[in-house]
């Protein structure tokens, strides 16, 4: 049954498809833990570089970024940026490698004949990534704040900014996964494709080095990019307002963020629509 004839029936249909997609949701969330690879790659991998950092480079104690700013420690320098990789991480790669994986062996064409509707297909893979996404943040937080002694933020409003960061961010990552998941052409290159790309997105934008130790005409690049205003997002909510200097405007500018991850979650979702297909046509 198609979304439209769906919409048309709320009484009979959707309650179907919002089952099916719970289910989807389960099964997809237990073959991503199931993958030891793709945990470490993916859902442990910011955790294990906040740690490398804090501890290969902390040693000294808390160091300052610029001498009017206030000292803070190498862990409560790289938790934003964290943050913001791991929705890279949990939503484009993870999505863009493993859906170019089950295109590539059949999965994809077996699905699509079934009466699994796209929509359905789709609230599994976007309801992974919201469960894992969530968990990987929130063990992120716990390991700043209880392994490394980061202050997190006590304010109510800065936790609304990065509820709002967190689900634009997160979203338009999945979406920018879906569609990138046409590029490979086999599983087997799926990876060599996908990971460089947001291998080299972590290197520009503020994620591995500071955003502003950068050169110019680097930040320009990595502004044409969404995970720049992730991380932006992420370092106005947990570092101090008197590192807003550091930033381009010298300011946070949240405004900014917020039209740049809806820019690029809507450019992600037509992608998405025009590049999606159960079987590549070139096959």
């Amino acid at each position: 049954m198609t979304a439209v004839t769906a919409a048309a029936l709320p009484g009979a249909a959707v309650p179907g498809v919002l089952r099916t997609g719970i289910h989807r949701t389960r099964f997809e969330i237990l073959q991503y833990f199931r993958a030891g690879d793709t945990v470490f790659f993916t859902f442990l991998f910011p955790v294990f570089m906040l740690a490398l950092f804090s501890v290969a480079f902390g040693g000294d104690g808390d160091i300052r970024l610029a001498p009017e700013l206030p000292a803070i420690s190498m862990a409560g320098i790289h938790l934003p940026g964290m943050l913001a990789a791991g929705l890279l991480l949990s939503g484009f790669q993870n999505l863009a490698v493993d859906i170019a994986s089950e295109r590539s062996d059949g999965t994809l064409k077996r699905l699509g004949g079934t009466p699994l509707s796209p929509v359905a297909y789709f609230a599994g893979k976007i309801g992974q990534v919201a469960v894992t996404g969530t968990l990987q943040a929130a063990l992120l937080l716990a390991v700043a704040a209880f392994a490394f002694g980061v202050d997190l933020p006590a304010e109510p409003e800065r936790w609304l900014t990065f509820t709002w960061v967190f689900a634009l961010g997160i979203t338009a990552a999945a979406l920018l996964g879906v569609a990138v998941s046409a590029l490979p052409r086999t599983a087997k290159s799926a990876t060599a494709v996908i990971v460089p790309i947001a291998l080299v997105l972590q290197f520009i934008s503020g994620v591995f080095l500071t955003f502003s130790q950068l050169p110019d005409w680097l930040q320009d690049i990595a502004s044409v990019f969404p995970l720049k205003w992730m991380a932006q997002g992420m370092r106005a909510v947990f570092l101090p307002d008197a590192f807003a200097v550091l930033e381009r405007g010298e300011g946070w500018n949240l405004l900014s963020v917020l039209l740049a991850l809806a820019i690029w979650l809507v450019a992600g979702l037509v992608a998405a629509r025009l590049t999606f297909r159960w079987i590549r046509r070139d096959a």
